[in-house]
This record gives structure tokens, sequence and C-alpha cells, in this order.
């Protein structure tokens, strides 16, 4: 089973490209504070993770998401080899995003946080959702 869920910061802006054939892949990096800080309770520590996206998904994050701006993946672990510029044979360890959420955090110019996210088959539209709806349906 591969499944990968993170929540970290976006340590830059995503960036957004299209491959040969047209379709939309963004790239980025999050940074997700790890659960302990060291052994002398100094600062904590974060991890840097690159992550991928493809289609609506990468068209999605480069419209609501920015450098500094909290989002929590869903997707998976795949590991790529390359070969650099001398020949080598080199690895690269990225999470292929299938899912993003924003999360609680208020987007600038009002709006609320929470539970709008982009599965990978849907268009950039969508309603975002009221985290203060009155009473709960259950």
């Amino acid at each position: 089973m591969n499944h990968v869920v993170l929540m970290g910061r976006m340590t830059r802006d995503p960036e957004l490209r299209h491959t040969q054939s047209g379709h939309a892949v963004v790239s980025f990096r999050i940074a997700v504070d790890r659960r302990f800080s060291g052994k002398d309770g100094g600062e904590r520590q974060a991890d840097f993770i690159d992550i991928v996206a493809w289609r609506q998904t990468a068209e999605f994050i480069s419209k609501y998401f920015s450098k500094g701006r909290m989002i929590a993946v869903y997707g998976n672990l795949q590991v790529r080899e390359w070969q650099d510029k001398d020949g080598n044979k080199r690895w690269s360890t990225e999470v292929q995003a299938e899912q993003v959420y924003f999360t609680g955090e208020k987007r600038e110019g009002g709006g609320g946080g929470g539970r709008v996210y982009a599965p990978p088959d849907v268009s950039a539209d969508f309603t975002e959702l009221d985290d203060d709806d009155g009473e709960l349906p259950f």
C-alpha cells in the first residue's frame, strides 16, 4: 500500500508547466513540521518534501496556492531514476499529489478555510464550504 498524507507550508510559489502533449504539471515543496523537537528541547525541525501534481489538480494548485500557504496533500510516494549531465544514476523521491486541501487558515480577502479540495478529475470550479454552518446534521 502506498498512501501519503502530509500537511505543511509551501516554501515557494508553485511552478506550473505544460508537457509537449499539453498536460498541466506543477511542482512545489512543502515544509512539514516534525512531531517532536530535538533531545535538548530546542527548535522544532521540519522535513522539506517535493510534491508534483498533474492536470486539473496542478491548475487548481497554481491558481489558489502560493508561498507560505498551508496545504494538505493526499497522494503516493514515487521514486524516479534519472541520469545527471555526467551520466551518473540519480534518484529523486517525491509525492505525486492526487488530492489537495485548504487547511483551516483564513485566506487573504476573506473566505473560510477548511474542507475545499481538488480531486484529480474535477475542474477548477468549486464551491467553498463555510466552517461555521450552525448545527451538525448528525
